[in-house]
């Protein structure tokens, strides 16, 4: 991208004299995509007829006083301004017009001359806004107008007064040339060359005021209409002429008007999708991305999705900028109403389904879930989703639910410390949500755990528990992500929640207990070993592999485990209890200590 203060039009520049548009082309898009320039101002407009009487009133007058007192009382026809003083240079001194007010010359005017020539603020009470702006010919200084204003102006009130600023020092040249008779035809057919040239720029400066309030106008009938983003994208494309499009800060899309949309739309991947929400927001103003023009709809600095235009031939202008910054502010509320709703909506199942989790009233269960929408009389399977790289925290729970939707899984949802919790009306596919979810997070390293069916409400506590033990089988097994069913346990399932665990750790300790106790005592590792060693099937080398170990230290460590353990690995049911006991001791126990 070109350097933004000389030539890009989607960065402006900040100090109050970038006033004027550089390299402007006026064009304006139309529907057809050709830009025939900004639309005129009307005939009427007061304003350009009043700036345009103030330069020919200023170079036909000859007298520097008269220059400078028809500039003060014309700096308020540009906008919010006062102007508090103005000064002529004589003999090497400024000297305050009789115009200047009593109440703080002294004041104002030393601030002036500390100024020695340049530009500076100037502090007035009661005016937030006040500059001294240095009048200045060939020759140098002519002198300063010092001008207030009641609010920070806008660019394009700027835009203005630099104008004013610059008609009356070159006025003040004319009249100075003048009156030193030194004035030569040369001299004078440029400035008057000047002259026209900054009207000029002056014509197209307020030609861009009316374009600006055209806009303005147009977004603020949109926000009124509640037409929602497609009322915000169609006018954006009827102001561009480029195809308009809304997407979620997930980069789904919401909106598309103009042709050329792709169908279908691309699936966004996640990891770039946030790299370039990061890239873009530490940019002010709209980004070009690709053949993209892009403005963040970020109220508050949320970001809550992505307004852009399509803007292949790289044919944006600043009045495509500006559009497209008006089009992001009226879009915000718009966003940020629907955020609002989907919270409530969440907060609502949320309460509910923690209510059924820990056991509630039916009667209450089934009203509350006719409120949200949700049929609870249906048969029911709890789901537990987590991802160990994402917090469960609300922004993850939107996206297991979204994920969820996407499937066709109709259910309610809440969140715990480290999961997420679906109650679905019914049997989730094998693998269709976990691949959703691993689409969404851009990881596949995430388990899910799926309780066996729920037929009535009082059922749903346990199998709430049902749901977590086979997301914990799952996790302590040779395949870690994916999904499992608690009814597809198997042997898993009389050691899940509800079982005595004074029984379970009674048999661990008679078939491992002396391992476990040599373990503690020499910090080494023989428990696991063995587990690896059963989870792979009696695998010599998957079991070194997967402990980091060589084949022979594993045949020295069953060795010793046969010895300590006084257990022969090859008895077929001292392995089928000491395989049982290894997975009590990991799944139910909670493995090492």
């Amino acid at each position: 991208m070109a350097d933004s203060r000389t030539h890009s039009p989607y960065h402006r520049c900040s100090d109050w004299e970038c006033s004027l548009p550089r390299g402007s082309t006026g064009r304006h898009p139309t529907a057809a995509g050709r830009y025939p320039g900004p639309p005129a101002p009307p005939p009427a407009d007061h304003a350009l007829r009043d700036l345009m009487a103030l330069s020919r009133a200023l170079f036909d007058t000859p007298d520097e006083d008269e220059i400078l007192r028809l500039a003060m009382d014309h700096i308020a026809a540009t906008g919010p301004y006062r102007a508090e003083a103005g000064y002529l240079k004589v003999g090497g001194d400024l000297v305050p017009s009789p115009r200047n007010g009593q109440t703080h010359a002294s004041a104002v005017g030393r601030r002036v001359r500390d100024l020695a020539g340049r530009d500076g603020p100037v502090t007035v009470p009661g005016r937030p806004w006040g500059r001294a702006l240095g009048l200045r010919g060939l020759e140098g200084l002519h002198g300063y107008l010092v001008v207030t204003s009641r609010s920070r102006p806008s660019e394009v009130e700027r835009s203005l007064l630099a104008t004013i600023v610059r008609h009356t020092a070159a006025a003040l040249s004319v009249a100075f040339a003048h009156h030193r008779q030194r004035g030569d035809a040369l001299e004078l057919h440029r400035l008057r060359d000047e002259r026209t040239a900054l009207q000029r720029q002056l014509i197209s400066v307020v030609a861009e005021l009316g374009y600006q309030r055209a806009v303005h106008a147009l977004m603020a009938d949109v926000a009124a209409s509640r037409g929602g983003e497609e009322a915000i994208t169609r006018a954006l494309h009827r102001l561009t002429g480029l195809p308009a499009l809304v997407e979620d800060r997930f980069g789904r899309l919401r909106s598309w008007t103009g042709p050329g949309r792709p169908d279908p739309y691309p699936e966004p991947d996640p990891v770039r999708q946030d790299e370039m929400l990061h890239a873009v927001a530490r940019r002010a103003g709209p980004v070009r991305v690709k053949d993209r023009l892009i403005a963040l709809v970020r109220p508050r600095g949320e970001v809550l999705g992505v307004l852009a235009v399509v803007d292949a031939l790289d044919e944006a202008d600043e009045h495509t900028v500006l559009a497209l910054e008006h089009a992001a502010a009226s879009l915000a509320p718009e966003l940020t109403h629907l955020r609002d709703l989907a919270e409530v909506e969440l907060r609502l199942h949320r309460a509910l389904v923690d209510d059924l989790l820990a056991g509630t009233d039916e009667a209450s269960a089934y009203a509350r879930s006719e409120a949200v929408g949700h049929d609870l009389h249906r048969s029911h399977y709890i789901v537990v989703v987590q991802w160990p790289n994402r917090t469960a925290d609300d922004s993850f729970a939107q996206t297991v639910g979204r994920a969820a939707s996407a499937v066709g899984m109709r259910s309610l949802l809440t969140r715990r410390s480290d999961h997420v919790v679906l109650v679905a009306d019914d049997r989730p596919h094998a693998r269709a949500l976990y691949e959703a979810l691993a689409r969404e997070t851009g990881t596949r390293s995430g388990t899910i755990g799926v309780s066996a069916p729920c037929d009535s409400l009082d059922d749903i506590p346990h199998r709430y528990q049902e749901a977590q033990r086979a997301m914990e089988v799952r996790r302590h097994s040779r395949e870690r992500y994916g999904t499992t069913f608690f009814d597809e346990l198997g042997l898993y399932r009389i050691l899940g929640p509800g079982n005595d665990y004074r029984e379970l750790e009674t048999f661990v300790q008679e078939w491992l207990g002396q391992l476990i106790d040599y373990d503690s005592r020499h910090h080494t590792s023989m428990v696991e070993t063995l587990s690896r060693y059963f989870d792979f099937g009696g695998n010599y080398d998957e079991t070194a592999e997967s402990l980091a170990i060589h084949r022979s230290t594993l045949r020295y460590r069953l060795q010793r485990i046969r010895d300590i353990s006084g257990n022969d690995l090859a008895n077929v049911e001292d392995r089928l209890n000491l395989q049982v006991a290894t997975r009590v001791w990991k799944i139910v126990l909670g493995g090492p200590g």
